[in-house]
């Protein structure tokens, strides 16, 4: 099990920029499909599941797309749990930082 973690701690540092990169791009992808599904009327993307890509290291990636595409930008109870979804991931990638840097 200790050969596990060792592994782990030695590859993570590579691995977090590798995951926010994928997902932010993901997230931008789907807010880009849900902004073009608003403007159609057609099927939206529901605010959870925007919000859940965003607590799973998408939220750069959302930010982006709020600034480009002005969608989601505007709704203050959107802006609220996009930010609480950011500072929650950002108090994830915090204790890995602690857990990472804690050793042993």
């Amino acid at each position: 099990m200790s050969a596990v973690i060792g592994w782990y701690r030695e590859h993570v540092w590579a691995l977090v920029p590798t995951v926010y990169v994928a997902m932010s791009f993901v997230t931008f992808i789907v807010y880009a499909m849900d902004k073009r599904a608003a403007r159609r009327g057609a099927w939206r993307t529901p605010e959870s599941t925007l919000h859940l890509l965003e607590l799973l290291c998408g939220w750069p990636g959302a930010w982006f797309a709020q600034r480009v595409l002005r969608h989601k930008s505007v709704k203050m109870s959107f802006r609220i749990v996009f930010f609480i979804a950011v500072a929650l991931n950002l108090a994830g990638l915090g204790f890995v930082v602690w857990w990472m840097a804690r050793g042993t």
